[in-house]
């Protein structure tokens, strides 16, 4: 069986801390669950992940691109394929739908006439997600919990400083990929309600694909 979850969305859209309640949500029915993120959950992608995020070099786009499917790849054989094997639960921070998002949407590279999303294809060594979580906001409102984050001490990344045009462009393709998916991957949540709110939503997309009982 297929446990891999991944969770996408436009920066500052709460993902992060909704994997984290959804982890704590299929370990109290007794489910082994391993969490993990892109890019960077592997020793050589803490080093990928300094060279994409923290701006001391700036990647052109496309290197930007291979140096994230590098990162996947190492991660699906490190850690992904091994937890799957062991009958866990794998719930990710962002994955291949964030790097079309990102770099071929934002960057504006999908309209080569080389075949990207074969790259992206090749970089998942064979592991695609059985469901996809992709929490829904508004650029305006996600801008402002980045904000209000900043201002508490979190330090931004060299993607989270994109203008906002930027996010916007990747907004739009989260949208275009839901539209897109006519088996039902990717499931849609209003991520515009308060934590407990969209805490609910998740919980309830977990139960009727995965027929757990409420």
């Amino acid at each position: 069986m297929n446990r891999l979850i991944t969770f996408e969305g436009v920066d500052g859209c709460g993902k992060s801390t909704q994997l984290k309640l959804a982890a704590a949500w299929l370990e109290a029915r007794g489910e082994k669950v391993v969490t993990t993120f892109e890019p960077g959950d592997t020793p050589l992608g803490k080093e990928i992940r300094k060279l994409l995020l923290e701006g001391t070099f700036i990647p052109v786009a496309e290197a930007e691109l291979l140096l994230f499917l590098a990162d996947r790849a190492q991660h699906v054989c490190e850690v992904i394929q091994p937890a799957l094997a062991s009958g866990a639960w794998v719930l990710c921070d962002r994955y291949s739908d964030s790097t079309l998002a990102y770099q071929l949407a934002a960057r504006k590279l999908g309209n080569r006439t080389v075949d990207l999303k074969e790259m992206l294809s090749f970089a998942e060594c064979r592991v695609s997600p059985a469901m996809t979580l992709w929490f829904d906001l508004p650029v305006a409102m996600a801008a402002e919990r980045m904000r209000i984050r900043m201002a508490a001490g979190e330090k931004s990344t060299r993607l989270d400083d994109e203008v906002i045009s930027f996010h916007e462009r990747v907004a739009a393709a989260f949208a275009d990929q839901f539209s897109a998916e006519g088996d039902g991957r990717i499931v849609r949540i209003d991520a515009s309600h308060d934590i407990e709110g969209v805490q609910e939503q998740v919980a309830v997309a977990l139960q009727q694909r995965f027929e757990f009982s409420a």
